[in-house]
């Protein structure tokens, strides 16, 4: 069981998360992270840390519909191993919902 990233983090890219996977199984992309479910191995570590409470284990309901996406652009986009910076009006968009329309399909400029 996996878990997922859903759109709660698109714009927020708090990245707390990446600093505690033990397994570094974060991707990034310009304005949303993903977990690659292939390599995740469950440990849940990451789902607490994430101010923007976007991390779900894929048996949630809400994670069935991100699950796909995470799987897709985990294999597009850099893998990230450490926390960036958090976009200035990440607070903002911290708790709006329903922003899968604003993700961007690009890598993250690093």
């Amino acid at each position: 069981m996996p878990y997922v990233v859903t759109d709660g983090c698109i714009k927020c890219k708090f990245m707390d998360c990446v600093e505690v996977c033990p397994v570094d199984c974060f991707y990034e992309g310009e304005n949303f992270v993903v977990i690659n479910p292939a390599e995740c191995i469950d440990c849940g570590v990451c789902e607490p840390e994430c101010p923007a409470e976007a991390i779900f284990p894929d048996s949630e309901e809400i994670a069935a519909k991100w699950l796909p996406i995470n799987r897709e652009y985990a294999e597009k986009w850099p893998n990230v191993t450490a926390k960036g910076d958090t976009p200035a009006d990440a607070d903002e968009w911290k708790g709006k919902p329903d922003k899968e329309a604003l993700l961007s399909p690009n890598p993250a400029a690093r």
